[in-house]
């Protein structure tokens, strides 16, 4: 039968099965085999010696006493008898299923499913046969239904629809990538996916699967970057060597190898005909600035523009002094552009600019403003990409004739996210940190010792640095008993008043309440600063040399991170501590691993393995697609196999016209990337 049939065309399937299938986005018997089960109930019989506590069991044994039942109110009820499994008594327990005291007579062979409790040798009964186990498959699958559909009567109709279309699939995956992997052929990979023979069969099925996804999408992330490159031209920047590497020689300081590694990759796409679309990951510290004054540098000696757009005005501030301060002795020409540059000097500003006599412009979403024209941009910079949304980046990138365009972060975002979520972008990596900058010590400390850790924040004070007090909540909430910023501010006042200064800031303050607030703090007239995690990307206050976190269990790993870089800027010695005090494991977990390293890349690869992809960015916003199979978080190694592969294939000639990759190139013209088989 052909795979595109309807499912009305399965035995079984009157109107309503259709409409509950219909609902689960299954109309033909293609859905319907391509939905797959999201785990299998394995009945194979174990040995209890060797099953880890709440694993999920299936045993076989005999009944030793008189079942007993204890009714707990209406219609619910706890039976329980001990059943003698192999060398183990253990204590078997139905709950709401009083009928059974019946079945289990002294004696007798019951065959039990369910949850396995090691220490009090118990089993919590999911399902059970009288009788020792016979027939029946070891591996069920289970899937995700809706509506009045069952388990079994779903299985029915799957068996069913494997069965009319046998014969009737083709294998998408080239023979050669197939056998460079050893992978199953697609009809065996779904005969097994759904109905395997084993725990061995059903990993390789699975294999197949996984990597077949994740070329797929990968496939996508290479055209599209393919066509964008090629259908957008660019702005070839030719820029002067010589004066570049001078630039560089007359630095304050030497570049890392890993800063000279990402320069030479951004320089590298300067150079080439297309527009440039690169992430520059790096650390809290790790010189991202100069990497980007470099960058708008080389645009600079080849006669263009630059633009560095940030996510608030004291960053701008701070990132237009810097580059002032390194431009200077070459000439080159900073201004800034925010929403508090106003009147004639805003005006004086935009006629600069678009006569050329600015080389570099640095401003805020002020940038975006459609009166704000360029005489010739070559270079757009977005410093904290993740802040601005994408319709705000287009539009800087729209005032010229496509810009190159570079992209900064300081948000770690573990390799398989960078390579899944930017997929369509170049990702250069500054892994390494300047010479001489030492690590911040942290501290995972409990809340009864709150009064001794600002004992010792008061030491730092005295001696003339300044500490942040960092807290989850604006004000105190009926429902989470957490500390609150507010709260905080006035015990701290109390404490230091007439000795140090306290400031307060967070989310609902006006605009230019927490601009100014975050300048005094700058300025030194605060010495202590609570917030809530506002202060997570913001102002560099190298006299900031102590954090304290309280009810750090409320972050994640890499927000952890990113506040505790608000401190370690300066030469002195720099302290975190996490008041903290976690009732979960991963909670005990996330707070050893920031004691353990200062490394932002360790910690989001932690952060990832503990909270999941669509956690780690938040899923509304990911760009990570919903997959049947793949797991970007175990399966990277599939992950980065898939898109070498899939840069190749689309680099080759071969794959636009061989038969054997016809039907990839059918999946990307579904899913509108080529059209007519063409990237056009």
């Amino acid at each position: 039968m052909d795979n595109k049939a309807p499912v009305s065309s399965l035995k079984g399937v009157g109107k309503q099965a259709a409409e509950t299938l219909r609902d689960m986005k299954i109309e033909s018997l293609e859905d319907l085999i391509m939905t797959f089960p999201y785990r299998h109930e394995d009945f194979q019989l174990k040995d209890l010696a060797e099953t880890p506590h709440n694993e999920r069991v299936t045993v076989e044994g005999r009944v030793e006493n008189e079942p007993s039942v204890l009714f707990l109110g209406k219609n619910k009820s706890r039976t329980t008898v001990t059943v003698l499994v192999g060398r183990h008594l253990v204590k078997a327990v139905f709950f709401n299923q009083h009928y059974v005291k019946a079945k289990l007579q002294i004696g007798a062979v019951v065959t039990l499913t369910g949850k396995w409790d090691r220490g009090r040798q118990l089993i919590t009964v999911s399902s059970h046969s009288i009788g020792p186990r016979t027939g029946g498959a070891d591996f069920e699958p289970v899937y995700s239904l809706k509506g009045s559909m069952h388990q079994k009567t779903f299985r029915k109709l799957m068996r069913q629809a494997l069965d009319a279309t046998k014969g009737e699939l083709s294998d998408c995956l080239p023979a050669s990538i197939r056998e460079e992997y050893q992978l199953l052929p697609f009809e065996q990979a779904l005969e097994t996916v759904h109905f395997p023979e084993d725990a061995s069969s059903l990993k390789q099925a699975r294999r197949r699967f996984v990597y077949e996804e994740l070329l797929q999408f990968q496939l996508k992330m290479q055209a599209l970057r393919k066509k964008n490159r090629e259908a957008e031209g660019g702005s070839f920047i030719d820029y002067d060597l010589n004066r570049l590497k001078k630039f560089i020689d007359d630095l304050p300081f030497d570049l890392t190898s890993a800063q000279k590694r990402v320069v030479n990759e951004i320089c590298r796409d300067m150079k080439e005909p297309f527009r440039m679309n690169r992430l520059l990951q790096g650390d809290v510290g790790s010189g991202k600035t100069v990497v980007a004054a470099i960058a708008l540098y080389a645009a600079v000696t080849a006669g263009k523009q630059g633009a560095l757009m940030a996510p608030t005005e004291i960053l701008a501030e701070q990132h237009a002094n810097t580059l002032e301060e390194w431009f200077r002795p070459f000439g080159v020409s900073v201004a800034l552009l925010t929403g508090s540059v106003k009147g004639k000097r805003r005006k004086e500003v935009l006629k600069r600019l678009v006569d050329g006599e600015i080389d570099i412009l640095i401003g805020t979403h002020a940038l975006i403003q459609p009166e704000v024209l360029f005489k010739s941009l070559g270079l757009v910079i977005t410093d904290e990409q993740h802040r601005f949304g994408v319709d705000q980046r287009r539009v800087l990138k729209d005032k010229a004739l496509n810009p190159d365009v570079l992209f900064m972060t300081a948000t770690p975002i573990p390799r398989t996210l960078a390579i899944s979520a930017f997929g369509e972008m170049d990702v250069s990596i500054i892994d390494e940190m300047p010479a001489g900058r030492k690590e911040i010590e942290t501290y995972w400390m409990k809340k009864e010792m709150f009064g001794k850790i600002v004992g010792r924040m008061e030491k730092e004070l005295l001696a003339g640095r300044q500490a942040y007090v960092i807290a989850p909540l604006i004000e105190e909430s009926e429902t989470l008993e957490y500390q609150n910023a507010v709260e905080l501010y006035q015990q701290l006042t109390v404490y230091f008043e007439g000795r140090h200064t306290v400031g307060l800031m967070h989310g609902r303050l006006h605009p230019d309440e927490k601009e100014q607030t975050m300048r005094e703090f700058a300025e030194g007239k605060i010495a202590v600063l609570v917030s809530t995690t506002v202060v997570e990307v913001g102002v560099n206050v190298p006299n900031a040399s102590f954090m304290l976190i309280y009810d750090a269990e409320r972050f994640g790993l890499s927000q952890l991170h990113q506040l505790r870089g608000r401190v370690g800027r300066g030469s002195d010695q720099s302290y975190c501590v996490l008041l903290a005090d976690p009732k979960t494991e991963i909670g005990k977990e996330r707070m050893n691993s920031m004691t353990e390293t200062n490394d932002g890349f360790i910690l989001a690869e932690k952060d990832l393995e503990l909270r999941g992809p669509g956690d780690f960015f938040g899923r509304k916003q990911s760009g990570i697609p919903e997959f049947r199979m793949a797991d970007l978080v175990h399966d990277y190694r599939a992950l980065e196999a898939a898109r070498k592969d899939a840069e190749a294939l689309i680099a080759s000639d071969s794959f636009w016209v061989s038969e054997e990759t016809k039907c990839l190139r059918a999946m990307l013209e579904d899913s509108g990337i080529l059209e007519g088989g063409r990237l056009d």
